[in-house]
């Protein structure tokens, strides 16, 4: 079960450095940028479509998904220097509860 959730996690990994770089590619006019992001989105998929072998679709997308989401709003917020509000960060704690609800629902 282990090597499924390490695949996972190099899906959320690509996934977040994929939407990253997609920021950098400044709607995909620079080259380089652009190039990074369509492989790491490769690879993110990739992996996930490998994690799936051994997680639930729900559980798995859960947790690819709202992990992506709470990660890129970190990363949006330390880097781009991009403000978080109070809703915002509401919301963010909602997604948050809501993977730790569904991947403690025994659906593994």
């Amino acid at each position: 079960m282990f090597v499924y959730y390490l695949e996972l996690f190099f899906a959320i990994l690509f996934e977040l450095l994929g939407t990253n770089l997609m920021k950098f590619s400044a709607g995909f006019t620079k080259l380089w940028f652009s190039l990074g992001t369509l492989a790491s989105y490769a690879l993110c998929f990739y992996f996930l479509s490998l994690c799936l072998q051994g997680i639930k679709l729900n559980i798995a997308y859960a947790t690819w998904g709202g992990a992506g989401i709470v990660l890129a709003a970190i990363v949006s917020f330390v880097i781009f220097k991009e403000n978080i509000s109070m809703m915002q960060g509401l919301g963010i704690t909602l997604i948050v509860i809501g993977v730790v609800v569904t991947n403690l629902s025994g659906g593994h």
